[in-house]
């Protein structure tokens, strides 16, 4: 079985690596905050803003991966490919 890999083009990996290391920062930031016995407030706050950018990164490796990976699939006639989104949207919702 051979191993798959992500058809992104330089630019889209280069997007997404860019907001990964934002949100990095931004963990190592509310890491702080706790260590600094921040007003919990303002911790939740900046918690909540991470989880939002976690979300706008998936929605643009879901939205890539459906116009190139999914879609390729379903061309070669593999529709097992419609099972494993399923599986993986409702990962993503909960």
């Amino acid at each position: 079985m051979s191993e798959r890999k992500s058809h992104h083009s330089d630019k889209v990996k280069s997007n997404l690596i860019s907001r990964l290391n934002r949100i990095e920062g931004q963990v190592r930031g509310v890491k702080g905050l706790i260590e600094r016995d921040a007003y919990c407030d303002d911790v939740l706050n900046q918690i909540a803003s991470i989880q939002s950018a976690l979300n706008g990164v998936g929605k643009l490796l879901l939205e890539h991966h459906l116009k190139s990976c999914v879609l390729e699939r379903i061309q070669e006639g593999d529709n097992e490919v419609i099972s494993e989104l399923l599986t993986t949207v409702n990962k993503l919702i909960k």
